[in-house]
Formats: structure tokens, C-alpha cells, sequence
């Protein structure tokens, strides 16, 4: 099985055991790994389509195989004991999404401060049926300067693709649009969620 190397600019955990049970599971599975991420040392990478748990398991044995190392947001309710300390381990930042706690700033924050950091956020937000993605990820990538990397999940094809890295302008929500096009030819795992 193919796993794409990366560039010695991004961040990477080196663990060979992570790696083993990374591709293990997306050779179990079938799936496939298509694509290059960029060569930069900080990066948001933009997670679609959400529709499914199995999203998750897929795009963290991506993650292990391809031996980068990830931030990652997710609903503080995942984050319960023992499983809070593997999510935590691997890379999860618990977000309480009830009401706004600032998370765009201390994104913002977190890029400044770190010579190295790829942050994955899933826009919809929800595996449930949404309209409307959130547009968090793209005030992170712009006030951070920082590329957005779409990584589709496209389960008819079982292909994981790292598409171009893409620069953020001021307009969010034309931008918002742009991005949501991106993912139009790909196949959720439920597509009655999308």
C-alpha cells in the first residue's frame, strides 16, 4: 500500500507502531491515500464530507499512517474518561460548542506561537444533516495566514485525497461557498446527511 511521505517542513510523530496500525486499518478496509499535502510547517486542514463515526476512524488511521502530526477539534462530549486521554494524546482539543468560548482567537493564538502546527477541523460541524458548515476554520486560516487544506473522505471510492492547499481571502462567505464546492463530487458515508 502507497502512503505519500512528507515534507520534513511538516510536522511528523515518527512512530512506527502508529504507522503499522494506521495502514493496517486502511488496508483491512480499503482504502487509499491520493495526494500530497503542502510543504509548509502550518496548515488547517478542512475535513469533509462529516456524516458518520466511521469519518473519524478513517481520517485518524490516515493520520497514523501518514505519521503526521495533527490538532484536531472535536465536541467536548467525545472527550470522556478512559477515551479522553487517548483523544487527547493523539492530538484532540476539546470544544464545548454551546455557546462561544473564543476558540477562533486561541486557534489564531496557537499558530503564532508554534513553529510547526496543522490544525484538522471537520466544517460541518455535525455528523447530522446541516445546511449550513461552519466558517470557523476559515477565520483561523486567514488571521493566522495560514493555507487551508481540503481533505475529502469519499467513501464509494474508499479514497482519502489531499487536494491543493488554498489561500484564504477577506470575503468568508463567498469563500465558505468556494469550499463547500469543493466537496460536491464526493461520497459520504451517509449521504442522506449531507
Amino acid at each position: 500500500m502507497y502512503i505519500p511521505k512528507l515534507d520534513a517542513t511538516i510536522p511528523q510523530n515518527n512512530n512506527k507502531f502508529s504507522y503499522w496500525v494506521g495502514k493496517t486499518i486502511l488496508q483491512l478496509f480499503g482504502w487509499k491515500i491520493v495526494g500530497q499535502f503542502p510543504q509548509r510547517a502550518k496548515f488547517v486542514v478542512a475535513v469533509a464530507p462529516h456524516t458518520s463515526n466511521w469519518d473519524f476512524v478513517i481520517a485518524v488511521a490516515a493520520m497514523l499512517a501518514l505519521q503526521i502530526k495533527v490538532r484536531f477539534l472535536g465536541k467536548d462530549a467525545i472527550f470522556f474518561w478512559p477515551f479522553n486521554i487517548w483523544l487527547k494524546h493523539i492530538g484532540g482539543i476539546p470544544v464545548e460548542r454551546s455557546s462561544a468560548h473564543g476558540v477562533v482567537g486561541q486557534m489564531v493564538t496557537m499558530f503564532n506561537n508554534n513553529e510547526q502546527l496543522v490544525l484538522a477541523i471537520a466544517p460541518e460541524g455535525t455528523r447530522r444533516k446541516t445546511s449550513q458548515w461552519k466558517s470557523g476554520f476559515l477565520h483561523i486560516a486567514n488571521q493566522a495566514q495560514v493555507p487551508v487544506v481540503p481533505l475529502s473522505l469519499d467513501f464509494a471510492k474508499k479514497e482519502i485525497a489531499v487536494h491543493k492547499e488554498e489561500t484564504i481571502q477577506k470575503d468568508i462567505e463567498q469563500e465558505l461557498i468556494r469550499f463547500k464546492a469543493l466537496f460536491n463530487d464526493v461520497t459520504p458515508k451517509k449521504p442522506q446527511n449531507r
